[in-house]
């Protein structure tokens, strides 16, 4: 599958801006991890961003049914905070990430992107979107993503990227995931998504393999294959990512995205049905 700049562009723009909430953290994964030593399945609501925008309850409370155990917002729909905690407490999901604008971690709207996510129990903050020039704008991102690293470990949270193709462009012989990531600490999330490092001509394997101890979330989306292919349909190679994550001692959700034609919440179901036959779920 190829991904336009245009559609990320798009995307960019969906995700909206954060908004702040008051309550106390309270993520449940160890609660999800002591009743099952599996590492706990959830779904990115982009992959049904439409459904959501007309019926979100009914969306969530269908994705529970389905078996998923979280889900990663990339957008809010115009909800607060505690409206979002409700409806996840309802149908007994818990948030395993937000895809939160680059902007929502700058020092001046820290605070509130932080009590937004408290109030959502969240602890993941992922920005899913940047695109420095230069080989000194992307370390001036790592610069920053290791201040406020540092700013939300009190909360118990973590800050971390979500991968796009144009991540493994080289500047000056280095990949931009490399200036990155190889400039951050340990502790900023690699949020790897494996069609979209596919979709940049890169090895997911090898990339996980390189930072064995950053993919503490990790987006399963399949590349390849025919139009409606889903997790296990396609070229990604799947059992050699689960053995990597299996293995890492550190990855704590996986999360299924799926961005193809067809049916948006029949295709995650079967995304989870792939999963599923693989042992996964």
């Amino acid at each position: 599958m190829n991904a336009s700049l245009s559609f990320h562009m798009s995307r960019r723009n969906f995700l909206g801006a954060s908004a702040a909430g008051v309550a106390s953290l309270s993520i449940g994964i160890p609660e999800l991890l002591a009743a099952d030593k599996k590492i706990p399945v959830g779904l990115q609501l982009y992959s049904v961003r439409h459904d959501c925008e007309k019926d979100l309850p009914k969306v969530l409370e269908t994705v529970a049914k389905i078996g998923y155990k979280g889900v990663e917002f990339a957008g809010y729909y115009g909800r607060k905070a505690g409206e979002l905690r409700k409806l996840l407490d309802d149908n007994g999901l818990v948030c395993c990430g937000t895809h939160t604008p680059l902007e929502t971690i700058q020092p001046q709207n820290l605070a509130a992107t932080i009590e937004f996510n408290k109030t959502l129990g969240n602890k993941y903050l992922i920005v899913p979107w940047m695109d420095p020039k230069t080989k000194q704008g992307w370390l001036d991102m790592a610069k920053l993503f290791n201040e406020q690293s540092e700013k939300v470990k009190s909360e118990k949270m973590l800050v971390g990227y979500h991968a796009h193709s144009h991540d493994f462009d080289l500047i000056d012989g280095d990949s931009c995931w490399d200036l990155f990531f190889g400039n951050t600490r340990d502790d900023v999330v690699m949020q790897l998504d494996t069609s979209n490092c596919m979709d940049g001509k890169a090895d997911p394997v090898a990339v996980l393999k390189k930072y064995a101890k950053r993919a503490v979330t990790i987006h399963l989306k399949e590349w390849g294959g025919d139009a409606q292919a889903v997790i296990g349909e396609g070229k990604v190679d799947f059992p050699a990512v689960f053995d990597l994550c299996e293995k890492n001692g550190v990855t704590e959700w996986y999360i299924v995205e799926h961005e193809r034609e067809g049916n948006a919440l029949e295709n995650v179901r079967r995304c989870y049905q792939g999963l599923k036959k693989m042992g996964k779920v």
